[in-house]
């Protein structure tokens, strides 16, 4: 039973090879962590594989080696996180701090923080939550 499921499953560098349309099995580790990076959508600063982390938005170039990790892993500097206006890929967009995206502006009310979507589901839990505890339902 171990054996089919051991046939069943395919390694990682099979993987990379059948997407690469190369049947080579000898690929070197280098150019696994180049495809890991490309693949990921990290930018590389050369053969060391070493990840240069930067921020989404345009023209931003905030050094964010020392960001904070929540900065680093959603790639947003800290001042786009909270600025109200942002362009990103060309279009004015806001950091929700609920979803830890960016939107377009029409998804948020007013200075919002947070777009309408995740709002109305925070405030949907909070009324449910002080309806259960009144005893009510």
């Amino acid at each position: 039973m171990e054996a089919s499921k051991a046939e069943g499953k395919r390694s990682m560098k099979q993987v990379a090879a059948e997407e690469d349309g190369d049947d080579d099995e000898d690929v070197g580790e280098e150019s696994k962590k180049r495809r890991a990076l490309t693949l990921s959508g990290e930018k590389a600063t050369g053969i060391s594989g070493s990840i240069q982390p930067s921020c989404q938005v345009d023209d931003c170039s905030a050094d964010m080696k020392d960001s904070k990790p929540y900065h680093r892993r959603h790639k947003v500097c800290e001042h786009h996180s909270k600025a109200p206006i942002v362009l990103v890929a060309g279009v004015r967009q806001r950091f929700c701090q609920q979803c830890s995206r960016f939107h377009d502006l029409s998804e948020f009310d007013e200075a919002k923080r947070s777009c309408r979507r995740r709002l109305a589901g925070h405030n949907e839990r909070r009324r449910k939550s002080s309806y259960d505890s009144r005893g009510e339902g």
